[in-house]
């Protein structure tokens, strides 16, 4: 049996006591002067170490031992960084991590691998052994709890504002990013046999993807025979997967960086990510955003009101889904009719089925007051008869807001344009493969999301030094 040490006698020998790190820290921490020259003399390792030494390996538990092979013990933070490492080298699968890494060995030395002295190798240790197999890369994936990769998202929004100072955060951008799930019902070459899109026939491929829709649109063209041609059709784009929804904010001449990220299956709506992101950027802050946008599948009165709530001069900046459902209001703040008459209220009750449990008021005008007003008060249904107007809308003051923001005002303007920030955000996300893994369970591919983040903020890091 080979002894495992952290740093081979014959490197440790003679150093001083700076020279030294504890077992599960990487050795990329070390000051370069500690370095083996083989180390020193690899360029890929040398490109990657100011980027991987910005994460706060502190964040990160010592280990995990796996119990298959006869307890041995792997630092998490060396799984972590070849996770990173596969990312930013754009490697898709693990089987090209693991020859990556046999091409590298001072790669493997720098993240942390336990070493396995061998005097007969170049490099001083035993590669194939230091190394896991591209199997035990793609568990141990998803075997690390979430929460200890958000760990280090928490460390570097820390970092961020101790560098930024007061005004990072301020302004924030939220999104969705659907992620396609790796199995076969979501390539339209493969032959599937009970229907390719069933919500109750699960794909094989991955036990936990759901299935969503994308995107509708609308289509005059018929798709059957005997189909009027003046008949719009609803037509869907569906997938089996996930969704990642972030929040984003921006720093002036320097980047975008991610503040706040959540995986969920894609049945969810983009509207169920808000709370559960906002709760983890007030707890990286340490206060609520006053400003925030987000297109219009975020049009919730609920947003609107947490955005309220901070200050009366914060709002969300948040187009309408539909314009023509826009209303008017007196001064009183009592909703207007569209014969431009105040509703009166007739009842009020608890929406207890909402995503968002809220008190709503259900409002009516008569048709015929006792003083008559001519036809101003006479409203029209579409079945042509002549009926009270009536409305049931929330009774928060986010409600109100929603439809009285004013839209074409310069400030609006100026918080809505910072919307492309979480769309350069997923760009770069895309590139790195967050749009098809080749995962096939919701636990791998939520940490692979947060691990894509933690490197685009690693290199807007970078950049501002």
């Amino acid at each position: 049996m080979f002894k495992k040490i952290s740093i081979p006698a014959f490197w440790r020998r003679g150093l001083p006591h700076e020279g030294r790190l504890a077992p599960h820290l990487p050795r990329l921490l070390l000051a370069p002067r500690y370095q083996p020259r083989f180390v020193k003399e690899c360029p890929v390792t040398q490109s990657l170490i100011p980027l991987l030494e910005l994460v706060d390996w502190e964040q990160l538990p010592t280990t995990l031992d796996n119990k298959r092979t006869g307890g041995r013990v792997m630092p998490v933070a060396a799984y972590v960084g070849a996770y990173l490492v596969k990312l930013e080298q754009r490697l898709p699968t693990f089987g090209e991590l693991y020859r990556f890494l046999r091409q590298h060995p001072a790669l493997v030395w720098a993240l942390g691998f336990p070493l396995v002295t061998d005097v007969r190798q170049p490099h001083g240790f035993d590669l194939e052994a230091a190394l896991p197999t591209q199997r035990h890369f793609s568990h141990k994936l998803s075997e690390i709890p979430n929460e200890v990769l958000q760990n280090l998202l928490d460390g570097q929004v820390t970092w961020l504002q101790e560098r930024c100072g007061a005004d990072f955060g301020q302004v924030v951008a939220l999104d969705t990013k659907h992620i396609v799930a790796w199995v076969k019902e979501n390539n339209p070459k493969a032959y599937v046999k009970e229907g390719r899109f069933q919500k109750d026939k699960q794909p094989v491929g991955d036990p936990d993807c759901k299935l969503g829709c994308k995107r509708r649109r609308n289509l005059v063209t018929p798709t059957k025979e005997g189909q009027p041609a003046n008949e719009k059709v609803s037509v869907g784009e569906f997938y089996w997967g996930y969704a990642s929804g972030v929040v984003v904010t921006k720093v002036a001449d320097v980047g975008e960086f991610v503040l706040a990220e959540v995986t969920q299956t894609f049945d969810h709506a983009d509207a169920t990510y808000f709370f559960p992101l906002m709760e983890q950027v007030e707890r990286r802050l340490g206060f609520r955003p006053p400003f925030g946008t987000a297109d219009a599948a975020f049009d919730a009165f609920y947003i609107y009101d947490y955005f309220h709530q901070e200050s009366q001069e914060g709002f969300a900046a948040i187009p309408l889904r539909d314009i023509r459902q826009k209303r008017q209001f007196n001064e009183a703040g009592v909703p207007l009719c569209p014969a431009g008459l105040p509703f009166s209220l007739k009842n009020s009750f608890v929406n207890r089925t909402s995503f968002v449990q809220h008190r709503r008021d259900g409002m009516a005008v008569p048709c015929f007051t006792p003083q008559p007003l001519g036809n101003a008060a006479r409203l029209t249904m579409p079945n042509g008869h002549e009926a009270a107007a009536t409305l049931v809308m929330p009774t928060v003051v986010g409600a109100r807001i929603r439809h009285e923001l004013d839209r074409e005002s310069e400030a609006y303007k100026a918080v809505y344009r910072q919307r492309t920030a979480v769309e350069r955000i997923f760009s770069q996300a895309v590139t790195l493969g967050i749009e098809r893994p080749k995962l096939r369970n919701q636990l791998a591919i939520a940490n692979q999301n947060t691990l894509t983040y933690i490197l685009i903020n690693l290199r807007g890091m970078k950049r501002l030094g």
